[in-house]
């Protein structure tokens, strides 16, 4: 599988370089959902920003990535389990024609009320317990600009990112600078000449070598340099959305007989798109009442007998 989570550390400990090549997952990610190309690039940047953030995360559960736009672009939402797991979808407002070169602040912050929006949720959360959410304003020109400046602010945390994404691929990789922990002592001063050497090659990084290299070539191209360590297993990244064909049909049922023979009167037939991930679902008359008869005959196997 070539969709997968790569981790390297420096041989002292003291920055931590992570990598992330979406293939498959992105073209599964665009298979039901079509948008204008300057807007699937931000989809396809954020996609890969939200693996390289899960794969940090120290719990089972799932990490989400907001962009709240109040121009053309209503919503980005990506979200990414501690599986590498991710789905994402694209809410666009119908009233603005979208330029093929507009920036990113122009599609999402015109009017610079904009946010930027993490939450990190526990899978099993505690009755009362709330998900942690962070809320930025939207700084910086492009994707990769407003995660640097969230980790800078909100998880004082330095951090380089860079962000790739076209028809075929979408790519990441970070550099992080970390601290002294579990009793590893780190040279600040060597440290601090690390990371100002690897922050400059991060930064010559362009697009074209993202989506054309292989993630390792990359990473031997910036820090041949240096001795890396290859730390954790590869982990596969997928696409996974929980829509089902069986939950659009317990959705209907639950409409009531009386509205899908209106939609069936009107239409021919129940037509759902999943409002995540776009995916199609078709239900013509036949299997319309059917849904409603195997609901009833399980309603009443199901029900008490009075003798």
């Amino acid at each position: 599988m070539s969709d997968l989570l790569k981790k390297y550390l420096f041989a002292d400990r003291s920055l931590r370089i992570q990598t992330a090549n979406l293939q498959q997952t992105w073209q599964d990610a665009r298979q039901h959902q079509q948008h204008p190309k300057v807007i699937e690039k931000l989809l396809g940047e954020l996609c890969a920003a939200a693996v390289l953030l899960a794969s940090n995360i120290k719990f089972e559960g799932s990490l989400v990535l907001q962009l709240q736009g109040d121009g053309p672009i209503a919503l980005i939402v990506v979200e990414c389990g501690s599986d590498l797991r991710l789905r994402a979808t694209v809410k666009l407002r119908q009233e603005y024609a979208i330029k093929e070169n507009a920036t990113f602040q122009e599609l999402l912050n015109p009017n610079r009320s904009g946010r930027f929006v993490v939450i990190l949720d526990l899978k099993d959360r505690q009755e009362g317990q709330q998900a942690y959410q962070g809320i930025v304003d939207l700084q910086g020109n492009s994707v990769a600009e407003v995660l640097e400046n969230y980790m800078r602010s909100s998880e004082q945390l330095e951090t380089y990112i860079r962000l790739a994404a076209d028809d075929n691929k979408a790519s990441g990789i970070l550099l992080q600078r970390l601290a002294s922990s579990g009793g590893i002592s780190i040279d600040k001063e060597k440290a601090a000449e690390n990371w100002e050497k690897a922050g400059h090659f991060m930064q010559t990084v362009s697009s074209q070598e993202q989506l054309m290299l292989d993630e390792d070539e990359l990473v031997h191209r910036l820090f041949w340099e240096d001795q890396l360590i290859k730390t954790d297993a590869d982990q596969p990244i997928q696409w996974y959305c929980s829509c089902s064909r069986q939950k659009v049909a317990d959705m209907l049922h639950m409409l009531g007989i009386t509205e899908v023979e209106s939609i069936l009167e009107e239409r021919g037939a129940v037509d759902v798109n999943c409002d995540y991930c776009g995916k199609p679902y078709h239900f013509d008359a036949i299997e319309c009442a059917q849904l409603f008869i195997d609901k009833d005959k399980l309603a009443a196997h199901s029900s008490p007998t009075t003798h």
